[in-house]
């Protein structure tokens, strides 16, 4: 025989939750609640350095968003750089993803950083005032042997052009003084990226953000 359900009663797996809420230590109780209000900010962070790690914890966290609702989406960005894939990964998401998502710069954002930074369009690329970006040419170990070195070396070198082509686009410089100017560590302050074409608003406060 059918029954009835209350419509106004929680489903069990609501009421389980509820539950272990209830039994759960403070500590935990706060963390989950400080959670939840992360979530429902719809913020994503990056801090520290890029990894294939962090970048399946930020891609993660955007796809949940995304399927949450197509508010915008505030990346926040302080990091040293990393692994160049894993920043493409990260880059790709951010376009592939229905949401707006606008990225802040804050205290610096280098290299691996940076390229994740730009993924945002130019209209969505807020830093905060002591903001400071690093722009400079891929680098890492080539060994082994000689037939392996050159393939290695090669394909830093493709790198090497595929990144100052998105950057080029980025920013609105020609491909030609982005080659110049990330031969060597390129160091810019906020006013000097905004300046650069890197970042377009300098902003004090949440309420600034568009």
């Amino acid at each position: 025989r059918s029954r009835m359900l209350n419509p106004n009663a929680a489903a069990p797996s609501s009421r389980l939750a509820d539950e272990e809420d209830d039994a759960a230590p403070p500590s935990i109780k706060n963390s989950r609640q400080v959670d939840k209000h992360y979530f429902d900010s719809r913020i994503v962070m990056i801090t520290g350095e890029i990894s294939h790690t962090l970048a399946e914890r930020v891609c993660v966290n955007l796809f949940a968003l995304a399927q949450a609702g197509n508010d915008p989406i505030t990346m926040i960005i302080s990091s040293p750089g990393g692994h160049v894939e894993s920043g493409d990964m990260i880059h790709d998401m951010i376009k592939f993803i229905k949401p707006r998502v606008r990225v802040m710069g804050s205290g610096w954002v280098a290299s691996a950083g940076a390229l994740i930074y730009i993924a945002a369009d130019k209209k969505d690329r807020y830093i905060l005032p002591n903001t400071r970006f690093l722009l400079h040419a891929p680098s890492g170990g080539v060994g082994g042997k000689v037939t392996d070195i050159g393939i290695q070396a090669k394909e830093m070198m493709l790198m090497r052009e595929r990144l100052n082509k998105l950057f080029a686009e980025a920013t609105g410089q020609p491909i030609k003084k982005i080659e110049k100017d990330t031969d060597r560590d390129f160091w810019l302050s906020g006013r000097e990226a905004i300046d650069y074409g890197l970042a377009t608003h300098m902003i004090t406060s949440m309420s600034e953000l568009k």
